[in-house]
This record gives C-alpha cells, structure tokens and sequence, in this order.
C-alpha cells in the first residue's frame, strides 16, 4: 500500500542517481500501482489500442516519461508525471520545485471550468437586430444547447450566450455567437461542439441569416488556471553571485521578454516545455493549450511573457525593529503565471490511453480545475529554472551535460559506457557524436 499522505515528501535527493527499477518501485508505493499499472509506465500503449485511438494505424511512438520531483502545491506534496524528449527538461524543473519550497511552495487557483463554442452568421439582413432577437431568446437557446446529459447530471451545461458583431471583415459582415459551456472535468471540445451544432437552427430563424462555421475556441479565456510563488533571495545565493543580485537580473530577464515578443517566444516556449509535458503525459490536447496560451499572450495587441517575475520585500525575514534601529529589508522573489488551460480527467485519451490512467493516479487530482493547476504550477517552475540559468551561468551548461548523454547513445554507447562517455565529452567541452565515437573505439 501507499504511504500515508502526511508521511510523504516529494523532496527525492538523488532520485535520478536510482536505476530505473529503483524508481519504479518507489513510485508504485507512492501511488498504490497495481502489476498492470506498472506494465502500463513500462509498456505503455499496445497497437490495438492505439488502433482504436486514430486512423490509419503502423505503429507506436514512444516518448519518455519522466518524474518532476519536489513539488509542493498548495501545502501538498506531488510527483508531476512528464512526457517529454528534451533534455534538462525534467532535471530543471525539479530544481525550480526545490528552490520553490523554501517559500512554502506553489499556491494555485482557477476559475470555473467554461469553453466558448463559436457559431458564425453570414448574411443576416439586420445584424444589429439579429442580436437582439438572439439575446432575447436565450432561455430558448441554452436549453437547446444543453445536449450532454452526463455533464448536465454532474452540475454543468450552457451558461450563457454572448454576441459578436463584425462589422468588417476581407469578405463580408458577421454576427458570431458563443455559447458558453461548463464542461466541468471533460476537456470539453465534443460537448461544446454538439451543442452549437443544436443551437444553429434556432440561430438561423432568430437572425434570418445563414450559420456557417459551428465550432469551439481554443482561446479559452474565460477557462484559465494561476499559480504563484515567493522564495527568499538567499537561496539564490552562490559563490558568483548574492542572492539579491540574482533575483534582480530574474526580475530584468522577465521585463524584457514583457517588452520583446522576440525573446517572449522563447520564454513562453520554456513555460510550456513544463506544461505540454504534463499535458501529454495525462492525454490532454498539449496542440489546444499551445494555441490558447500564445493568443492569450498577444490579448493587448502585442505578444508578452505570462509571467510576471518581480523582487518584493520578505516580510517572514524582515525583524519588526523600531523606525530608527530598522535593518535593510530582506528581499525575495515573486512569481506569476496565469494563462488559458482546458485540460481533462474524463473522455478523450485520459480515458482509453492506460499510462495516461496511471499518470492521473500519480497525481492524485479529483478534478480537472486541480489538474491545470498543477500544470500552472510545472509552467511556472519550468520557466523560473530556464531565466535563472540564463540570467547566472547560461542555458548552455546544464543543458549539453544533459545532451551528452543522448551524443553518446546516438554514437553506439550502451549501459555504463552511456554515461562514462558522455561524462567525458563534458569534461572536454567537445559534445559531439564524432568525439563520443573516437572514445567507444579506445575501450
């Protein structure tokens, strides 16, 4: 059986050092895995299933899954289950996650679980009017759209109609209706789509016009997950650098990818390496989340960071002394991300994918509101490691020493030559696969 949840810690020390066995059977105490949940991580998806899953099936495709350790979010200890293929990846958000619980963690929240579906109307003789006769016939249309008996039965369904009126557009003028939709702990896109599908005829009769696309968007603003940090300066502390210095150069990093939509690519491509490895690990649309939170990026008119990084006083640190005898205030660093994130616990891959079953279990998470947060909270460690390397030592480092490993299996390594080779390679700044081949050839 697992472990008591109040003797549990995710805080691994040297939980990359264990074989691959060694970490398996730790997480099967952790999350009470059965011998088929544990075959599932191993084995992960047979082609059956996967020919079930999409057309035109050859094969499979594997991807590792890896564990983000250290995690605390809201007062909880978790292990994140990652699918991802980049190196460092892993590595650094578990640093992130440590240097995180020195300040209690991550805190998270989320708003209610709404996905927008869109209905366009062309050719409506009075467009004005049309919305009108629409909005006054919402009752009509929301029980129209309340077409998901299971979501229906749990609490959700349609919660609104808005309209949008386009005045001007390169063919001609449109009124777009969106439905709003609680989907509750579904992703959500089959619901929201069958029922704008519903409301279209009545839509066409309210405004005399022609619906043509019926479909959901993926800028999923009104369906969004948070997560912030603080963390004492000290613990950026090194010999190079003092804390105070560090977390200052955090905060000009992430002012300039608030400025730049050049180097704001790359920061929210860092803060997504965290999230889409959550998202596929779980089975989730990892491709929605990308186009949701990049169009959320650019809202203002000009793409920015979603996160904000700023140095704010430590109040735990700072003595309560008198006016006259008060010390320099101890500093810290605040972090924020919030973003779009319709994610899913139920339907889709999470339910016909096995080692998507076993990652939802590893979390642990009752709902899919917990499960975008706890992807805000990945998203927000993952780019807090990435600007904190890049703002001390460079991305580089850490990262080749990491590569090296994927150089020597790429020239022929195997077993304990894998990681004798690829330490030399860092040793010698020579990371290459020529290198790594020449050393093979000296065994």
């Amino acid at each position: 059986m697992n472990q008591p949840i109040s003797s549990r810690t995710s805080r691994l020390s040297g939980f990359y050092q264990k074989s691959v066995a060694e970490r398996t059977a730790f997480l099967a105490q952790w999350a009470d895995l059965t011998p088929d949940q544990i075959a599932a991580l191993h084995c992960g998806l047979s082609i059956t299933q996967a020919d079930k899953m999409i057309e035109n099936v050859v094969g499979c495709y594997g991807l590792p899954l890896g564990i983000g350790a250290n995690f605390v979010i809201n007062g909880r200890e978790m292990l994140i289950p990652m699918v991802v293929e980049e190196p460092s990846v892993v590595a650094a958000v578990s640093f992130a996650a440590k240097l995180a619980r020195s300040g209690g963690g991550f805190r998270t929240g989320s708003t209610r679980s709404i996905m927008i579906a869109q209905v366009q109307i062309l050719g409506a003789p009075d467009i004005e009017q049309a919305g009108a006769h629409i909005l006054a016939a919402k009752p009509e249309l929301l029980a129209a759209a309340n077409t998901s008996p299971t979501i229906a039965a749990h609490g959700g369904g349609p919660v609104d109609i808005e309209v949008h009126v386009l005045p001007v557009t390169r063919t001609a003028p449109m009124l777009i209706v969106h439905l709003l939709f609680d989907v509750l702990d579904a992703m959500g896109a089959n619901a929201v789509n069958t029922a704008a599908e519903a409301i279209a005829p009545h839509l066409e009769r309210l405004s005399g016009g022609r619906v043509l696309l019926r479909i959901l968007s993926n800028l999923t603003d009104q369906r969004r997950a948070w997560a912030e940090v603080t963390i004492p300066a000290r613990e950026f502390s090194s010999i190079e650098a003092a804390g105070e210095e560090v977390i200052a150069d955090i905060a000009h990093a992430n002012a300039f990818a608030v400025a730049d939509p050049y180097r704001a690519t790359t920061h929210n491509k860092g803060i997504l390496n965290g999230i889409d490895a959550v998202a596929l690990a779980t089975g989730n649309d990892w491709r929605a989340i990308e186009a949701g939170a990049h169009a959320y990026a650019a809202r203002d008119g000009q793409y920015r960071a979603l996160t904000e990084w700023k140095v704010i006083a430590d109040k735990a640190l700072t003595a309560d002394k008198t006016e006259d005898d008060q010390p320099a205030r101890a500093t810290a660093l605040y972090g924020r991300l919030e973003l779009p994130l319709a994610v899913g616990i139920v339907g889709g891959a999470t339910r016909t994918h096995p080692t998507a079953q076993v990652a939802l279990k590893i979390l642990g998470v009752q709902s899919a509101r917990e499960l975008s947060e706890i992807m805000a909270a990945v998203g927000l460690a993952q780019n807090l490691a990435a600007i904190r390397a890049l703002a001390t030592e460079g991305i580089q480092r850490g990262h080749m020493a990491l590569h090296a490993r994927q150089v020597a299996t790429a020239a022929g390594a195997q077993g304990g030559d894998v990681d004798r080779i690829a330490a030399q390679l860092v040793s010698e700044g020579q990371i290459r696969v020529e290198r790594a081949r020449e050393l093979l050839e000296k065994k």
